[in-house]
């Protein structure tokens, strides 16, 4: 395979997958496509590469308080100090543009050590660069964008008119990059967003028996409410309200590395059996357990929960983060759980899940979304290889027939 690619005639051919860690989707994805890619055996020499190492000198952030940006963005969303995020992410891009011909230089340079034969971004604002600077260490090696969004919002958040390919997950994201001039045979399109192989394995035989194994009861219908790695002082508001009502329901909480959060909610006063689980790495495990989520409109959140059949529910307001907009309008479109424009809905939203016949409704349509993407995407990176070797291939062939004559 790839014979043609320059340098891969002795090896395998070498795939960087480009991550940081604003937020935690971007590198689940680049290490669920690394798992997936030597499950399925392919001839394939895969390394994840951290974008904020590699760019550490430019960080004017970190120069000045010794806070690296990423984590700074990462204090913010635990701390819920998302109101205004449009505006920062302007600032954001207007330094990223300010800076890229010094992130060109510091990029080419790593890619010239490193020599990958193709270099596939899994991060936003940074593509342009990216792309460009692996165009000039190593000309005619494919650069590839994969949308771990369900579209790209704002504009040139994800995809550049300069990208060589683009994979989308939506038809909205499809309709993105053909509207920037990328033709049909540089855009792929997947059947949803990248998920961890481990969403695709068997649930538990007994849901039930399960259950019982947290105090929870057999036969209630059982929301999974989830807010990223740190959780959020959401969750309680959420519990005390469902607490209020009358409602028939119990609740899984999952806090992650917040334990602060996990001992308020152990010590809530309720009325409704819950489980409270800190940090986890068996998410598929608990949401085979649930009947729906409840959580931010994330869309790495939303699709794990559909592959597992659960409806979601979201709030959309002015402090939900400019890229994930859209998906509570995707939700909306698909039909696939409630939005609500505030947390303070929920409660509201769950009552009206729970009408006869509506959770069984949302659960079949939610099983109906067939996410294959980890097992396609793969395939499709072997096949960007190949067609690049032929390319190279037949222009070697063409300068050795130039040179003859």
């Amino acid at each position: 395979m790839a014979n043609g690619m320059p340098g891969t005639q002795d090896r395998r051919p070498r795939i960087h997958l480009i991550f940081f860690d604003a937020g935690g989707g971007h590198r689940n994805a680049a290490t669920a496509l690394q798992v997936q890619i030597e499950r399925q055996g392919l001839p394939l020499e895969v390394s994840l590469v951290n974008l904020q190492e590699v760019l550490d000198p430019l960080d004017i952030l970190r120069k000045l308080t010794g806070i690296r940006i990423q984590d700074l963005y990462n204090k913010m969303l635990r701390n819920g100090w998302t109101l205004g995020s449009p505006l920062l992410m302007r600032v954001l891009q207007l330094v990223v543009r300010t800076y890229h011909a010094a992130s060109v230089r510091v990029l080419e340079t790593f890619w010239k050590e490193h020599s990958p034969d193709m270099v596939v971004s899994l991060v936003p604002h940074f593509n342009r660069a990216i792309r460009e600077s692996f165009q000039k260490a190593f000309p005619g090696r494919p650069f590839v964008t994969v949308l771990t969004d369900l579209a790209d919002y704002p504009k040139h958040f994800w995809i550049e008119r300069e990208s060589q390919y683009i994979v989308c997950g939506t038809d909205r994201a499809v309709e993105q990059a053909r509207a920037l001039g990328h033709l049909g045979g540089t855009v792929f399109r997947t059947s949803g967003m990248i998920l961890h192989p481990r969403f695709y394995e068997p649930g538990p035989l007994d849901r039930a028996a399960e259950r019982q194994k947290f105090g929870l009861d057999l036969a209630l219908p059982t929301g999974i409410v989830l807010f990223g790695g740190y959780g959020t002082k959401k969750m309680l508001d959420i519990l005390r309200a469902i607490n209020r009502t009358s409602l028939q329901v119990q609740l899984i909480l999952i806090c992650g590395q917040n334990e602060k959060l996990a001992r308020a909610l152990r010590k809530e006063r309720k009325r409704i059996p819950i489980h409270v689980e800190g940090f986890t790495t068996q998410i598929p495990y608990f949401m085979a357990l649930s009947d729906f989520l409840i959580g931010k409109p994330g869309p790495g959140s939303i699709s794990e929960a559909l592959s597992k059949h659960l409806p979601v529910i979201v709030d959309c307001n002015a402090w939900t983060l400019p890229q994930e907009r859209y998906n509570a309008q995707w939700v909306r479109e698909q039909k696939v759980g409630i939005v609500v424009r505030s947390h303070r809905q929920t409660a509201g939203a769950v009552a009206e899940l729970l009408q006869p016949g509506e959770l069984a409704r949302y659960r079949a349509r939610a099983a109906a979304m067939k996410n294959r993407a980890i097992f396609e995407i793969p395939v499709i990176f072997e096949n960007i290889l190949n067609s690049s070797a032929e390319k190279g291939l037949a222009k070697s062939e063409t300068n050795n027939l130039k040179s003859q004559i």
